[in-house]
């Protein structure tokens, strides 16, 4: 069986969308990340007006699965983490408690962005000559920077461990301003930077090009609830330099404040991402 390629949907060199016709007159659309998260494929048979989805195999299914709940879990209970780390930093006593709040919450968020990076890395992908997703091979690492999916979750990834950086910064004491804007603001800034581009490149992917508003789309909740916590994260992150000059922090309320918000949106985006699952 052949297929001609209709249509390809996407922004820049990226492809978020094929719809391609096949030699029996039906038509199937791949879609990235609904492929990636769900394992689903949408075919519209010939002579028929709805679409109905086709699953990938159960090996496929059964990994995505997994994958799915371990990125979830983790990103939901590291951001619940993160937003008890702010609240001590607030509210609490004046030494390191938060720091290794913050520490535990961030080994939580090197595991979600892996798990993700794994999702794309093993996500099937559409047949060129039928209406079905093919199985691929598990593997623990790809390089295909080409994938829009692939390079989101890979700079989140990278993200998560630019924080680690961070969090380890945070630990250490007697730092001098210097060294504290050295290892610990400016890791901070660059893991936010990171969070910002992944999170932009996941809703071109989920909008298909331009950024917009699908209110009846799940994937687009949780990719708009993961960008706004990057948002609050970069805002926390700026308030969070310390002054040469005085050796104090531009603003600690906003950077905890900050912290805590957008620590939030990352838990509920790893709740709500439970239920986009095949």
């Amino acid at each position: 069986m052949t297929r001609t390629e209709e249509t390809a949907d996407g922004a820049g060199p990226f492809t978020t969308r094929l719809t391609w016709r096949l030699n029996d007159g039906s038509t199937a659309v791949w879609e990235s990340r609904r492929a990636r998260k769900r394992g689903l494929l949408s075919v519209r048979a010939a002579g028929e007006t709805e679409a109905r989805s086709r699953s990938a195999d159960t090996a496929s299914v059964g990994r995505l699965r997994t994958l799915n709940a371990v990125a979830a879990g983790t990103f939901a209970v590291g951001g619940g983490l993160f937003v008890l780390g702010a609240a001590v930093a607030q509210f609490g006593p004046a030494d390191a408690t938060g720091a290794w709040i913050y520490f535990a919450g961030g080994l939580f968020f090197n595991a979600g962005g892996y798990a993700s990076l794994l999702q794309a890395v093993n996500a099937p992908r559409q047949d060129s000559t039928s209406a079905s997703l093919a199985t691929r091979h598990w593997s623990w690492w790809s390089y295909e920077p080409g994938r829009i999916d692939w390079l989101s979750t890979f700079l989140l990834f990278v993200g998560t461990l630019v924080f680690g950086i961070n969090l380890v910064g945070s630990l250490l004491q007697g730092l001098s301003v210097q060294q504290e804007n050295g290892l610990v603001w400016a890791p901070d800034l660059i893991g936010c930077t990171l969070f910002l581009v992944s999170g932009h490149l996941a809703l071109v992917e989920v909008c298909h090009g331009r950024p917009r508003v699908l209110p009846r789309d799940l994937g687009w909740w949780i990719v708009a609830v993961n960008q706004l916590g990057s948002a609050l994260f970069m805002a926390s992150a700026l308030a969070d330099f310390t002054r040469p000059a005085t050796g104090s922090v531009l603003n600690i309320d906003i950077a905890n404040w900050g912290t805590l918000t957008g620590a939030l949106c990352f838990s509920v985006g790893g709740v709500l991402q439970f239920f986009e699952r095949p």
